[in-house]
């Protein structure tokens, strides 16, 4: 497997974040995290796309509290190992390396803190290790297995479509193209006199983490 590692100097003299590294090696890809302070502890895990860069504003003031605070990389951001091939990438595969990153932490009546993709990841960690975690701290994320909609990879491809049209016309000096061009005048919304029928809810089994 073709593996990128960032090099080490990349990360030098990054305002607010002069933390000791701390490495652990999973199957051959050495996996990084911050471990700063002692006392209760606080895991941080972050999302797309950032890395543990993200919660830099937050350890010192939580290290300064009597916190202890880990934050791992997951395998392709920050400090951990980059595998080049895109289709290694899998909701599972990242469940599967975290975990066995932080089995090689002391981790016991954890406070966790999900954000993003750390949700889905961090979450469905918490509720495999339930003897570890004693709080959450649910930030900006969602609930899910992981599997992502067609609606929503239909929404990406515009975005991704939409993103490489700006980027011809800014290098062509022509103005972006209107937001809606087929649409000249505000939709006129039209009331429906039949009754909507509710929604019926039904128990299911769930497919969160």
């Amino acid at each position: 497997m073709d593996v990128f590692r960032t090099p080490d100097e990349r990360f030098e003299n990054l305002p607010g974040y002069d933390y000791a590294p701390h490495y652990v090696d999973v199957d051959g890809l050495r996996l990084h995290h911050l471990d700063e302070g002692s006392g209760p502890t606080v895991l941080c895990f972050h999302g797309e796309p950032d890395w543990s860069y993200l919660y830099r504003h937050m350890v010192n003031a939580l290290v300064g509290s009597g916190q202890r605070v880990v934050c791992p990389d997951l395998v392709g951001f920050g400090k951990s190992d980059k595998p080049t091939d895109q289709a290694w990438y899998t909701y599972e595969r990242h469940v599967e390396y975290v975990t066995r990153h932080l089995e090689q932490i002391d981790l016991q009546d954890v406070t966790v803190v999900v954000q993003d993709w750390g949700g889905p990841i961090g979450l469905r960690w918490a509720v495999e290790h339930p003897d570890q975690v004693g709080r959450l701290v649910i930030l900006n994320t969602g609930l899910f297995s992981g599997k992502v909609s067609k609606g929503f990879m239909a929404l990406a491809r515009v975005r991704r479509v939409d993103a490489g049209s700006a980027d011809r016309n800014d290098h062509a000096g022509a103005p972006p193209p209107p937001i809606s061009p087929r649409r000249s005048s505000p939709p006129t919304r039209r009331r429906s006199r039949r009754r909507r029928a509710r929604p019926v809810l039904r128990s299911s089994r769930c497919s969160c983490p």
